[in-house]
């Protein structure tokens, strides 16, 4: 509707697509179809792409698994993994979902992908300390120095 309030108005296809963030293509269909059927014409027109298989209770359940962490279920580890995440949804809603997917119905969710903060048990922090003060500043000295080079094509 804001688009064909700005067509009104006279701005260019162009334009009205950089306005809206919609691509010029689509400015031009709705621009046909307002010529032809007036604002009525623009609110015919569907819901794009395929419906949602999950409902909003499913997020919901799906929200609640991830919170329990993956333990829940049977897993050793407190890591989400793609594959891990769509075993939830298949688990929590009924609905299979190819590990690739599964982020995006993270991402819908609000939750981004995260690497995780713990350390290597073996990690032994005086030993990384005493490597840093001692080892890495004669590993730097002698280092050679290598002329910066442009590369042109």
């Amino acid at each position: 509707m804001e688009a064909a309030r700005l067509l009104k108005q006279g701005y260019s296809q162009s334009e009205v697509a950089r306005l809206v963030k919609a691509h010029r293509q689509s400015v031009g269909q709705w621009a046909r179809q307002l010529q032809q059927g007036g604002r009525k014409a623009l609110r015919k027109a569907g819901r794009a792409g395929r419906k949602p298989r999950l409902r909003p209770e499913d997020l919901r359940r799906i929200e609640g698994g991830l919170k329990r962490g993956p333990q829940a279920l049977g897993y050793e580890t407190g890591l989400w993994t793609s594959a891990r995440v769509a075993h939830l949804i298949e688990h929590e809603c009924g609905v299979q979902y190819d590990p690739s997917q599964a982020w995006r119905i993270l991402r819908k969710m609000g939750w981004s992908c995260q690497r995780p903060t713990g350390r290597a048990l073996e990690r032994d922090e005086a030993k990384i300390q005493q490597w840093k003060r001692e080892r890495w500043p004669e590993l730097k000295k002698n280092q050679k120095r290598r002329p910066y080079h442009r590369l042109h094509r």
